[in-house]
Parts: structure tokens; C-alpha cells; sequence
């Protein structure tokens, strides 16, 4: 049986933690020191709340450090001691200088079949481009922007009723088995890194608030996308007959919208708010008001008879 590794490990969201969580019940290796994120101020009193990496790292009292630029690493003294530092949503671009100083270097779960998908949000950008699967590549991590060699991939499939959410869950246990498997492999001696093919590269870019705003002189499977996209974050909204909501479910519907201009709500009834884009009808199923609850189109509808039409 392989040796296990000497791991220090980077990453702060609950995927993170998860991956960590599994890192943690594997008797083979032994985290010696975890990076995250700062506490970031959230709810209504704006304190100060610590990430999922970091509850759990304490939890399991393990030595942990917050910078706050990647510069703070340089000469950390746990990844002298590391073989291997493991990246996962960390949330900071590291110099060539951190990522190669472990015995073994840097290895990187990410959250695509590369050379698909680099960048920061390739599980969104996904769903929104309509792809049918996606994956888990575990990449050896150097100066670039996901374009190391590729350790591992597994293809994950993304079902038509898929959010981000859902298919983060799915793709965070996949990479995890994959991470135990690569570590296994770099502790065997037995890795086969692979070169990505630049020419099918393709960037996740960054989601931005303005985007989650619907255009309704979309098609509707393209509005219909970007929703699932975009939950549970940023999460689209929109303006109907003078009021604003966030928009969590849809559904696409065989009636088209009969010549009427996009963005009219052509019914509202207890299955839905159905409106109108450029080809067929958008059926609104569950939506947000502002500062309430999520609620389904059923609840709307008896709350709000104005809007019956």
C-alpha cells in the first residue's frame, strides 16, 4: 500500500469543505495546514462570518491561515513541509512561487472537463451554454489560468431540470473521489500527466449582477437556461406589470407568444406566470419579491388578484 501525503490545502466555500471533509476521513493522508478565505460580513447585522473551510477546519482543530492577497503564502512554512498543496475554490490566483514550492506541487479540483470551461464559473457557464455533460478534471496546477496538465477526468451528465446548485452537488462528491485518486497515484509514483488542447479551450468568465437581469427578447430555452444557471446565485429577476421579483423555477411551454413583443405577461394563473419572448411562452413557476420568501406560482396568484387579468 502507497505511503500517504503530507497535505496542505486551499479552498473556502461549502464545496471546499465537502472535499475537505472527505480528505479528512481518509486515514491514508494528513492535512497539515488549510488557507481560506477572510470572515466576510453577512446577514442583517453585517458581522463578520467565518466559510465553510474555515468552521470545519476548526472543528478539526487544524492550523489554518487567511490572507488576504496570495502574496502571504510565499515561504509559509506548510508548504515547506507539504508534499502536496490542494486547491479547491480558493478564491485567489497563486504565484508560480506558492504552487510549485510543495514536494509534488499544486493540484487543482476543477469544476469542467478541461480545456472546456476554464475560469471562474464553469458550472453556470455550462448549464447557460447548454451542454449536455460536464466534469471533474484534476489538473497539476502552474502560472496559467486552469491550463496545467490534466491528472484525472470524469464526465458528469447535466440533467435538463440541472441548477448550479444541483449540479454542484453532484460534481463536488465526483471530485472528490477523483482528488483520492490522484493523491493515491502521486503517492504510488504512478501519475500520467496529460497536455490540454489549447485549440478546444474555452472561458468561464466571471457571472456579473447585471447579467442575471432577463432579457425577454431571448428564446425561451435561453432565458430557461440562464435561470437554472443562475440559482442559487446571482438568481435573474425581473419587472412584470410593475413588479420586481427574482425568478427561481421556469418552465418552457409549447404555446408561442403569438406575435405579442417579448416581456408581457400573457396569463397568470395557479400553474404559472406565463410570459411572452421571442418564440414560445415562459412559464414563471416559483419567484421572490423583494425582502420575502420564496414562494410558488400558486401562492403568488391568490396573493395578488391583480394580476389575474
Amino acid at each position: 500500500m502507497a505511503q500517504g501525503l503530507d497535505i496542505a490545502f486551499a479552498g473556502t466555500p461549502e464545496s471546499a469543505a465537502v472535499i475537505l471533509g472527505r480528505l479528512l476521513d481518509d486515514a491514508r493522508h494528513r492535512i497539515l495546514h488549510i488557507y481560506t478565505q477572510p470572515d466576510r460580513r453577512a446577514g442583517r447585522g453585517r458581522q463578520p462570518r467565518p466559510g465553510p473551510v474555515k468552521r470545519l477546519g476548526e472543528s478539526a482543530g487544524i492550523p489554518l491561515t487567511q490572507p488576504v492577497t496570495a502574496a502571504e503564502l510565499l515561504g509559509h512554512p506548510a508548504l515547506e513541509q507539504a508534499d502536496v498543496l490542494v486547491v479547491v475554490a480558493f478564491g485567489l490566483i497563486l504565484p508560480e512561487a506558492v504552487i510549485d514550492r510543495p514536494r509534488y506541487g499544486s493540484v487543482n479540483v476543477h469544476f469542467s472537463l478541461l480545456p472546456r470551461w476554464r475560469g471562474a464559473a464553469p458550472i453556470q457557464r455550462a448549464i447557460e451554454a447548454g451542454d449536455e455533460v460536464t466534469g471533474i478534471s484534476i489538473i497539476q496546477m502552474n502560472a496559467g489560468l486552469d491550463t496545467g496538465d490534466i491528472l484525472l477526468q470524469r464526465p458528469c451528465p447535466i440533467e435538463p431540470d440541472d441548477t448550479a446548485d444541483s449540479l454542484q452537488e453532484r460534481l463536488t462528491a465526483l471530485g472528490a473521489d477523483c482528488l483520492l485518486e490522484v493523491l493515491g497515484q502521486i503517492a504510488a509514483g504512478s501519475v500520467a500527466p496529460q497536455r490540454q488542447d489549447e485549440g478546444q479551450a474555452t472561458y468561464a468568465a466571471k457571472i456579473s449582477k447585471t447579467e442575471a437581469e432577463i432579457d425577454w427578447a431571448q428564446p425561451a430555452t435561453v432565458i430557461e437556461r440562464r435561470v437554472r444557471a443562475f440559482n442559487p446565485a446571482p438568481v435573474t429577476h425581473t419587472t412584470l406589470n410593475g413588479q420586481a421579483m427574482r425568478i427561481w423555477r421556469v418552465r418552457v411551454l409549447e404555446q408561442d407568444s403569438a406575435g405579442r413583443p417579448p416581456g408581457v405577461l400573457a396569463a397568470c394563473t395557479e400553474d404559472g406566470l406565463d410570459v411572452t419572448t421571442t418564440d414560445r411562452l415562459l412559464r414563471i413557476e416559483s419567484l421572490q419579491l423583494p425582502g420575502r420568501k420564496i414562494i410558488s406560482a400558486r401562492e403568488f396568484y391568490h396573493g395578488h388578484p391583480r394580476f389575474h387579468g
